[in-house]
């Protein structure tokens, strides 16, 4: 097997329209396509996160929350890969999205820090 990457991570949002606007609008991720599933009663959305990573931002009637906190078995977060973390916290500031205090991670020296989609999905950016 030879992995070259990640192609999309999926997301099931609670409220589609509150999502596609975080993702698109907030984080700035473009929208390559949007389709509504009428069998499943069902939006997908890809967004375009770098030339080769999508995320794939779906809505399913009815869905159960996420457990984050306590934290649960399985995936994690999602973290984001930025160039000035100063400029992007600002950014998510001034939409009103609370990040939490920027940290150094102690075995690469670069700083970091959390927050979290409109269904309280942890995200993290981490400076490169």
């Amino acid at each position: 097997m030879d992995i070259a990457g990640i192609h999309h991570v999926a997301i099931i949002a609670s409220d589609y329209t509150r999502s596609k606007r975080f993702y698109a609008e907030v984080l700035g991720l473009q929208i390559v396509a949007e389709a509504y599933r009428a069998a499943r009663d069902s939006w997908k959305l890809d967004l375009r996160v770098d030339a080769n990573t999508q995320i794939e931002l779906f809505s399913f009637p009815d869905p159960p929350a996420r457990v984050s906190r306590p934290e649960a078995c399985g995936l994690r977060h999602l973290a984001f890969r930025v160039v000035d973390l100063d400029a992007s916290v600002k950014h998510l500031s001034g939409h009103g999205v609370e990040c939490e205090p920027i940290r150094v991670d102690e075995y690469t020296g670069r700083r970091f820090t959390f927050f979290a989609d409109p269904d309280g999905l942890p995200l993290e950016l981490y400076e490169t």
